[in-house]
């Protein structure tokens, strides 16, 4: 029995960490940087935009998770010409232990444009499928598709490719300008359109309202558990 137990560590010990902790799949992270992202919330006394809070999420999470996971980069919004057909930008493909590239493209991002939502997620995914592949999207969005995109067509696209899309909705609310909350609001009465694209591909929607809860969010979705 002690035997067994030492050659199974050894085996283990052996393997890569994403074949040990079923981390192996890509994964494009897709990150709304609208001109709503600049909208604020009161906290701690302090108005802070929605960009600065999915900062500190990244920083916070992503230490955690790309060392195990190969990672890419698609930002949309900001950009020159009508806000939609060329404000979807892919900063890079997946790639090894892309953690702090990814912070240092988001912390440089201005917030502005529209929100070509479905035209990034299908950009993200391109680049999963481009040798034939599969992987996972997560995308962060704080809003609504607002450049006649069909994200429910995108997702029954998607839905046998093997590509599964995250969605991770950040104080999402029925209007960009619906931004402040009253005592009775209530987070699922406002979730984001995009949600088919989790339900139709197998991924997962979790709604937040805190830096706190977007770092869970990513680290429960695309986290890998070390084992050994």
């Amino acid at each position: 029995m002690i035997r067994q137990a030492l050659c199974l560590f050894a085996v283990l010990a052996a393997s890569p960490v994403g074949a040990q902790s079923g981390c192996d799949e890509d994964v494009m992270l897709v990150f709304d940087a609208s001109r709503s992202m600049a909208l604020t919330t009161k906290i701690d006394g302090l108005d802070v935009p929605r960009i600065v809070e999915a900062r500190d999420a990244l920083k916070r999470a992503l230490p955690d998770i790309s060392p195990y996971r190969r990672m890419g980069l698609v930002v949309y919004g900001p950009g020159a010409g009508d806000g939609c057909s060329n404000n979807i930008e892919l900063k890079f493909g997946p790639s090894v232990d892309a953690g702090g590239a990814i912070v240092d493209v988001v912390d440089r991002v201005s917030p502005d444009g529209s929100t070509p939502l479905a035209g990034a997620v299908r950009r993200a995914a391109s680049i999963l499928q481009s040798d034939g592949g599969t992987g996972e999207i997560v995308l962060v969005t704080d809003g609504q598709e607002t450049c006649k995109g069909a994200p429910c067509q995108l997702a029954a696209e998607l839905s046998d490719t093997g590509v599964k899309v995250h969605i991770i909705g950040f104080r999402v609310r029925g209007s960009a300008f619906e931004w402040q909350a009253g005592k009775n609001f209530d987070v699922r009465n406002h979730q984001s359109i995009a949600r088919c694209l989790a339900d139709k591909t197998g991924g997962e929607y979790v709604p937040t309202e805190s830096t706190d809860g977007l770092v869970d969010a990513l680290r429960d979705i695309i986290g890998c558990p070390v084992i050994g």
